[in-house]
């Protein structure tokens, strides 16, 4: 069976799963921690904590995958995703903070490795498939909008002793379907990460210094950054304004709607219109976002608004990978993927860690002038992709 309908459908479940445990999570992290936590500008360090983790592990998983494979990989770190739910509960239950800190952190390295999902489809196939490999993956969270912030809903008062404690019980069901869906995965020689292939790979400082690598990094870790920092304080201002959380977890069911239905077309938007113009979408989007959000606090500002920031981080996240894939040869892809989501994830723990702060020192219109500075560098980054791109379209 063709290499693309076998295990794109396999990764973009195990994708939508994991969408669904950190939507969940997205819903239900910050309100948590608000409750368990003594010092209240630490609520949103439980969810800082998982992207640090990530940022963490995102290394050594491309050199453990590199040495036993991604299939292989990629089922060994459910078992963090389920450890880390278990814990979860039991320290929710247990009322200690930093019991949930350290659980968010072992969930967090789940999410190391199984962000290399969109790798493991983009080397898969040819390099004319690629954003719509990628694309496709992607497109697995649109499950996450409705199973994530919904089941958050649903089971947080199933322990009526403990709110959420029943919430991230659920998470140790999804990882156990993901465990079972990733065994019937089966990689291209190549593209599982067993064997170098092409030419002896360039130093990487030699291939950060190539512009397109240097825009890719730009997109990816800004537009994650400005899309994690608003998001993760959203909860947080809901409820300042005395929204309901019923509210709450509908505005976070169309941002999450907003980062994944367009991936059933992002990919042929690139194809068909070119990276340049879909990252500059990316980023007009982003601008309108905090417009919005400047415009008043109302359920309605809070959904268009995060509706947009998903569209936003969805062309900006989707066009920077596929920008990436043009920069290193396969001999090259473990370390360039590495060092890439190293720096992305390094700029989300900064910016979820700083959400919580900002929130709560300053208010919801400093979380969202703040990242204007970064959409404005990710515009002039755009500019210049056009700038170099524009040769070639004479």
């Amino acid at each position: 069976m063709n290499p693309f309908y076998r295990n794109i459908p396999i990764l973009a479940f195990s994708q939508a799963m994991m969408m669904s445990a950190n939507s969940l999570m997205i819903t239900a992290s910050a309100l948590v921690g608000y409750a368990l936590a003594e010092d209240k500008s630490l609520a949103t360090l439980p969810l800082a904590a998982g992207f640090v983790a990530v940022m963490l592990t995102s290394i050594p998983a491309a050199i453990l995958m590199h040495r036993i494979g991604r299939k292989h990989g990629f089922i060994l770190a459910t078992l963090f995703g389920i450890g880390g739910a278990g814990l979860a509960t039991w320290s929710i239950l247990d009322g200690y903070f930093w019991g949930f800190v350290a659980a968010s952190s072992v969930m967090g390295m789940y999410n190391g490795f199984a962000n290399y999902y969109r790798f493991a489809a983009a080397d898969s196939v040819n390099e004319p498939l690629k954003g719509r490999a990628i694309s496709f993956i992607m497109a697995g969270g649109v499950i996450a909008a409705f199973v994530g912030p919904n089941l958050a809903n649903v089971s947080r008062d199933w322990i009526s002793s403990a709110e959420f404690a029943g919430s991230y019980a659920a998470i140790i069901v999804l990882h156990l379907l993901t465990t079972g869906v990733l065994s019937f995965l089966k990689l291209p020689r190549g593209a599982d990460d067993q064997v170098d292939a092409g030419p002896p790979p360039r130093p990487l400082a030699q291939i950060a210094r190539q512009p397109k690598y240097i825009i890719a990094l730009i997109c990816g870790t800004l537009g994650y950054g400005v899309m994690s920092l608003v998001m993760t304080a959203t909860p947080l201002a809901m409820d300042h304004h005395a929204h309901h959380f019923d509210d709450t977890s509908f505005v976070i069911s169309w941002h999450v709607l907003g980062m994944f239905a367009p991936s059933f077309f992002t990919g042929f938007l690139i194809e068909r219109f070119g990276l340049h113009a879909i990252l500059r979408v990316g980023a007009l989007f982003g601008f309108a976002c905090v417009a919005i959000n400047l415009g008043g606090n109302s359920v309605w500002h809070f959904w268009s608004a995060l509706f947009l920031l998903g569209l936003s981080w969805n062309f900006l996240f989707i066009g920077a990978t596929t920008l990436l894939t043009q920069t290193y040869e396969p001999s090259e892809k473990a370390r360039t993927q590495a060092s890439n989501d190293f720096a992305v994830f390094t700029t989300v723990t900064l910016a979820s860690l700083s959400a919580g702060a900002l929130q709560h020192n300053f208010g919801w219109e400093m979380v969202n002038v703040g990242v204007l500075p970064l959409l404005t560098i990710i515009w002039l980054a755009v500019v210049v992709l056009g700038k170099i791109q524009a040769p070639a379209k004479t």
